[in-house]
C-alpha cells in the first residue's frame, strides 16, 4: 500500500502541474483571441476548439485530484443515523462501489477512444481527436484506483481518530 501511495503522490504532482500549465495556456489563448478579434478583426481558427478540449482536461484532472483529497461530491443519507461502525462500513461500501463504477467508465472511455482512433477523426491542424480523449480513460482509471484504495483504507486500516468519517 505504501508504494501505491507514493505513486499516487507522484501522479498528483504531475496532475497539479498539468492543471496549472493548461489553465495558464487557456488564459493566454483566450486573452490573445480577444485581442485579435477586437483589435484586428481576426482570430486563431482552432483556438476555441482547443480551449474546449482543455476545459475537458481541467475538469477530469480536477475530478481526479478531488477524489484523492476526499473533496468529491457525495451523498450521505445514512451516515447521520448510524454508529461509527456502520459509518465505516457504509463509507467503505460506497468507495468500493464508486471504484467499480469508475472501472466500468474506464472501459467505456477506452472503447470510445479506440473507436475515435479507428475512425481517424481529426480535430484541427491534422491532430487526431483520440489524442485529446486520452484524458477520459486515464482519469476514470485513476479515480477508480483512488476510490478502491480509499475503500481499503476505510475498511481495514484503523485510525486513532475516526474523524475522517465525515
Amino acid at each position: 500500500m505504501h508504494i501505491l501511495k507514493q505513486i499516487d503522490r507522484f501522479l498528483e504532482k504531475i496532475e497539479g502541474h498539468l492543471i496549472v500549465l493548461i489553465l495558464s495556456l487557456m488564459i493566454l489563448l483566450s486573452f490573445g483571441q480577444m485581442l485579435l478579434r477586437n483589435l484586428f478583426d481576426m482570430g486563431i481558427v482552432w483556438g476555441d476548439t482547443l480551449l474546449r478540449q482543455w476545459v475537458l482536461w481541467l475538469g477530469f484532472l480536477g475530478a481526479s485530484i478531488a477524489v484523492n483529497h476526499n473533496k468529491h461530491i457525495s451523498i450521505e443519507v445514512f451516515s447521520n443515523f448510524s454508529s461509527l461502525y456502520w459509518k465505516r462500513i457504509i463509507k467503505a461500501f460506497t468507495r468500493f462501489s464508486a471504484g467499480i463504477i469508475s472501472g466500468f467508465l474506464t472501459w467505456a472511455a477506452w472503447s470510445f477512444m479506440q473507436f475515435e482512433k479507428d475512425s481517424q477523426s481529426v480535430l484541427f491542424l491534422d491532430i487526431p481527436v483520440w489524442i485529446f480523449q486520452t484524458i477520459l480513460p486515464y482519469s476514470f482509471m485513476i479515480i477508480a484506483i483512488r476510490f478502491i484504495i480509499s475503500g481499503f483504507e476505510t475498511a481495514f486500516i484503523k485510525n486513532d481518530s475516526e474523524q475522517t468519517l465525515k
